[in-house]
């Protein structure tokens, strides 16, 4: 008779669980206070996020495989230093300069554009499944497209994590050049061909288009941040918050529904509609205008100013 399993293990998962999400929009927030509205910088406080996420597998593995289940408590350690470099970045943060000074006045002022704000978290939403749903099932479907065993699978997976890790970055350096609304489009638009070439191409190619998927997945991810920010000025930790919550929460819901119908039918024809979903989001961020930034303070090269000017070029 197998014994009644304890709470406990749940319990302590939902309350690291809700830690997660309350940290994220303030987080998010301040990020953006202290980098002036800077694009390269927001793209580096989402890399650090994608780094994290990618990471925690094999780190829990490794632990796990080291010492057993009564090694997990040693995974509280990278949340002890984050706390720690937390509440070092914070006692920095509240050091107060003109630059913030003035960013927190244009907030006080701005004007809430839900319309807009919407249409983005519907396309959020749209890059949430395909990417839950390429990282959930990539292994295995490279396995069977391009018959080189559990390598393949392996060397999918950490094609898909190593791009978006480069395209976080770089999403931050476009949109300093090209604008946010310009390079988010054309990341979306490069997805639908991208996710089509992984779906359907024969052989080793199929690796190369995993390449070019994450990079049009996750080039817009720290832009989408940014943008929800100026469509709430208002309200930027609730901005924060649902585009990042929504960055992962809606693709993990339909993760089981992509496995059911690929345990019904195939998982290739599981897998085609997500190549639907990054055209949609196309569509719903195809009439969206920049807009007005709250952090354009000030007349410098990095300032909320310098972005907000980049921005629009």
């Amino acid at each position: 008779m197998s014994a009644t399993p304890t709470p406990s293990p749940l319990l302590a998962v939902a309350v690291s669980g809700l830690g997660v999400a309350a940290y994220h929009p303030e987080a998010a927030r301040v990020a953006r206070e202290v980098s002036r509205g800077s694009h390269t910088a927001m793209g580096w406080f989402s890399l650090g996020g994608n780094l994290g996420f990618a990471a925690a597998p094999l780190l829990v593995s490794a632990v796990i495989v080291t010492g057993g289940l009564r090694a997990s408590p040693l995974l509280a350690v990278p949340a002890l230093a984050g706390a720690a470099l937390c509440a070092a970045a914070l006692r920095a943060a509240r050091r107060p300069t003109p630059a913030t000074a003035a960013a927190r006045a244009s907030l006080a002022t701005g004007r809430d554009d839900w319309a807009s704000f919407l249409r983005l978290s519907g396309a959020v939403g749209c890059r949430s499944i395909v990417f839950v749903g390429l990282s959930a099932f990539i292994s295995l479907y490279a396995r069977q497209r391009t018959g080189g065993g559990e390598l393949s699978g392996t060397a999918a997976l950490f094609v898909l994590y190593l791009g978006g890790a480069v395209g976080t970055v770089a999403g931050g350096r476009l949109a300093t050049r090209f604008g946010r609304l310009p390079v988010v489009r054309w990341s979306y638009a490069l997805t639908v061909l991208a996710v089509a070439g992984v779906v359907y191409a024969p052989g080793p190619s199929l690796h190369l288009f995993v390449a070019l998927a994450s990079a049009g997945l996750y080039v817009p991810f720290s832009l989408h941040i940014t943008l929800g920010q100026d469509y709430l000025p208002r309200r930027v930790g609730t901005a924060s918050g649902v585009t990042l919550g929504l960055a992962v929460s809606v693709g993990g819901l339909a993760g089981p529904l992509v496995g059911a119908v690929a345990d019904a039918t195939s998982l290739q024809t599981a897998l085609a509609p997500l190549i639907a979903l990054p055209a949609l989001g196309w569509l719903l961020l195809r009439t969206l205008r920049e807009p007005g930034l709250p952090h354009a303070a000030t007349d410098r090269p990095g300032s909320g100013a310098g972005a907000a000017r980049a921005g629009h070029e």
